[in-house]
């Protein structure tokens, strides 16, 4: 028999609140953290907007020593164990200077440190690489947040990081739960984390996927399933979850957030339509059978989606994707909201933060609003009732989430959650 997997601890680091009860407030509020930032402007980016974690230099403090903050320059790995200390303390958790054999960590990332990168090589040329300086392997090598994490919490079971674009932390869930389900660990850490900026968001402004028609109005720059979306915001931050056998949570009397019923990954192979950039469509419907077939659930069982939906033309094909997939459309169709309006796309770190908002939701029974987007899609009304899209807060009982990410690569990611029930 499968182990059941409970949540037992929640972290997180976003742009509209830092910590679970700011970010709880923030996203039952409608609450946006994306803002204008000027020096994007100077430097000729057409998106001056973004959603970035304002994080205080006495906050740093509290999570790394003065030694491990020397020469420190690493937004992404600051945010994921920011998170990840969160939710192991959440999880009442201590710190010891024993080994934890028993517990381990998948926290992904997508572009690890670029400002540590750039700070490194922009004094040197190539006859002076040797110069790099110490602190910048650990800093810049894609696993140097799961490594931090683990050095942290003196974690034994696996250590690693995983890396999928904007399915990571969508991922790193599901390897975790593999992990405990297989018996292999007791409790993993899972999550994702995302850097920010000009140099990880260039290449999107590059790209022109990105909106610029809301510098002088950030806030409702994010505009998912709306009619006059206009490209994503950028952002970045850290989910973290406590992933831990029902067994084990019993037996140390935890607090149970939730239930991860299980999920499904694929990818789409680039084919029938799919692309490094667009999903394939059968591929995104496979996903999503198969993560309900493996959580043992119907589709009607579902009280609520958590949608990637990202603020792009492909809203309206997401949506097209999920009725076909459930086989329910109209007024049949489950809410579904998408946190990207109120913190933009956090790229690697997406996954991680939205299942932590779909946890809190599951908890407390809320569906936190869709912000800006009072001019749904006509496309969208094609295919759901425009109740289905609530903007504002609902507050009603939540047994059962999906939730679901799809990433560059035409890569795919589809988690169920549940309530927990004994």
């Amino acid at each position: 028999m499968n182990k059941r997997v409970v949540i037992t601890g929640l972290g997180v680091v976003a742009s509209n609140g830092i910590g679970v009860e700011a970010f709880k407030k923030a996203i039952k509020q409608g609450r946006s953290g994306i803002k204008y930032f000027p020096y994007l402007k100077e430097l000729g980016f057409s998106c001056c907007i973004g959603g970035i974690p304002e994080i205080s230099e006495e906050l740093k403090r509290e999570y790394l020593s003065e030694l491990q903050l020397r020469n420190f320059n690493s937004n992404s790995i600051l945010y994921g164990c920011i998170a990840g200390m969160d939710a192991w303390h959440s999880a009442g958790l201590t710190i010891d200077e024993e080994v934890d054999y028993n517990t381990g960590t998948v926290f992904g990332t997508g572009t690890s440190s670029v400002d540590k990168f750039r700070e490194s090589i922009i004094k040197i040329d190539d006859h002076k690489v040797k110069r790099l300086g110490s602190t910048a392997v650990a800093q810049t090598m894609v696993s140097g947040v799961s490594a931090y994490l683990g050095g942290l919490l003196g974690l034994g079971n696996q250590v690693t990081t995983n890396s999928s674009a904007c399915t990571t932390g969508t991922e790193a869930i599901m390897m975790g739960y593999d992990r405990i389900v297989a018996g292999h660990a007791d409790r993993m850490l899972v999550g994702s984390c995302s850097d920010d900026g000009a140099y990880l968001w260039g290449g999107f402004d590059a790209m022109r996927v990105l909106t610029y028609k809301h510098n002088d109005s950030p806030t409702i720059g994010s505009r998912p399933m709306s009619a006059t979306a206009s490209g994503f915001v950028p952002g970045g931050g850290a989910g973290a979850l406590m992933l831990e056998s029902l067994e084990s949570a019993l037996a140390r009397d935890a607090t149970i957030y939730g239930e991860l019923l299980g999920g499904h990954i694929n990818a789409g192979g680039q084919r029938n339509g799919g692309s490094m950039t667009i999903p394939n469509d059968h591929a995104v419907q496979q996903c999503i059978k198969k993560a309900i077939q493996n959580a043992g659930i119907k589709p009607t069982d579902i009280d609520t989606i958590n949608g990637h939906l990202t603020a792009t033309k492909n809203d309206h094909v997401e949506i097209r994707n999920w009725t076909e997939a459930l086989d329910l459309s109209g007024d049949k169709f489950p809410p579904i909201n998408t946190l990207k309006s109120m913190v933009g796309h956090c790229l690697s770190a997406a996954g991680a933060i939205e299942s932590v908002a779909c946890v809190l939701q599951l908890n407390e029974d809320f569906i936190f609003p869709n912000v800006n987007c009072e001019d749904i899609s006509q496309e969208i009304l094609a295919l759901v009732h425009q109740d289905q899209i609530p903007r504002q807060l609902i507050n009603r009982k939540i047994n059962i989430i999906a939730k679901a990410s799809f990433g560059f690569g035409d890569v795919n990611g589809c988690i169920i959650f549940k309530k927990y029930l004994s």
